[in-house]
């Protein structure tokens, strides 16, 4: 593994960690806030099960976006079927317009939304191929979208195995729609560094971060480690860079906040859940048959349930806000140092 080396002084994260006493959360009755995208002007904008976005206005005002309104979603009734069908607005991105670009996790499609919901797709296939499970979707400086899909076993909970690698990451370009690298394990969100020279992956069930190297023509090359080959408990999900060079991780059913310094040393941030939940999932994963759904339910704390992303907001990026699939608002706190810009701020 090549580190990054910073030259900045001592690390901001080092010996710090998330007070819970200070946690505040934004928003109210969301639902499946998965990812969130910040603004300027102090906006959140959270990924809705009900079909598109919550906008939450700096005064805390809530305008639900979509094009139809889709009311499946029901952790109370039908947990399975509110997580696992339907439409799953996930990972979020704003187009150079400011249009929101969704990858649907229940729709298997790349879908692109304007502010008033009118929404069209992008993609939902590859040479008439169905993609997938669409999870995450980045847009670079050059406006290419680069997508992540996670696996082609539908439902996803049959995929949280170790023994499953079929996880795939997709260029949208000039070009067209093509694959550049595959054989992931649950291929979650990803990541630039600042100079975009690298692209970093979660690889959820691998419970580690792969990185590849960007080339000119979006292939991708020198795949490798980055940090531990293994980040612990829990299964890696939402990742973020901080501008010290800090990746930041969600670590969904431990609801475990974690970072991978530019040294490559894991640190603790936060530790939310469940330590006996988390050890009934983290035997029925080691067996290698896929984990069930009800051990999965039974994971999670209470700051963000199923912690599943991380995002800097504020005016100085010095806010840290959690995304989860099963909390019904945003949890944030100060950090120590402010998050990297993305291509739209």
């Amino acid at each position: 593994m090549t580190l990054i080396r910073t030259g900045r002084g001592p690390n901001p994260l080092k010996g710090w960690q998330v007070d819970p006493a200070a946690i505040r959360h934004v928003g109210r009755d969301l639902q499946r806030p998965e990812c969130i995208l910040a603004e300027r002007d102090g906006s959140l904008w959270s990924a809705d099960a009900r079909g598109g976005v919550m906008h939450i206005a700096p005064d805390g005002a809530q305008t639900l976006i979509t094009q139809t309104v889709d009311g499946h979603f029901d952790l109370a009734g039908d947990a399975a079927a509110s997580l696992l069908t339907g439409t799953l607005p996930n990972g979020l991105a704003f187009a150079r317009d400011g249009d929101i670009i969704i990858s649907n996790f229940g729709t298997d499609r790349l879908e692109i939304m304007d502010r008033r919901g009118e929404t069209r797709v992008l993609a939902d296939n590859i040479d008439g191929r169905p993609l997938g499970k669409v999870n995450f979707v980045l847009r670079d400086s050059r406006d290419r979208l680069w997508i992540t899909v996670s696996t082609m076993i539908n439902p996803w909970s049959d995929a949280v195995t170790p023994n499953i690698a079929d996880g795939s990451i997709y260029l949208l370009d000039a070009r067209g729609l093509r694959m550049v690298a595959d054989g992931f394990m649950f291929t979650n969100e990803i990541r630039f560094d600042a100079e975009e020279e690298w692209l970093y992956v979660a690889e959820t069930t691998g419970k580690r971060v792969s990185r590849l190297r960007v080339q000119h023509d979006g292939s991708l090359t020198d795949r490798e480690v980055y940090g531990p080959s293994s980040l612990g408990t829990g299964t890696i999900d939402g990742i973020a860079f901080d501008a010290y060079g800090n990746l930041w991780a969600t670590m969904i059913m431990a609801d475990r906040l974690v970072a991978i310094t530019p040294d490559g040393e894991l640190l603790e941030l936060l530790d939310d859940g469940d330590r006996q939940a988390t050890a009934r999932f983290e035997a029925e994963f080691a067996s290698g048959k896929p984990v069930s759904f009800e051990t999965m339910m039974a994971c999670g704390g209470d700051v963000a349930r199923w912690m599943a992303s991380v995002t800097f907001a504020g005016p100085d990026l010095r806010t840290a806000c959690l995304g989860s699939l099963r909390g019904t608002s945003i949890a944030c706190f100060d950090s120590p140092v402010a998050g990297l810009p993305m291509v739209h701020w």
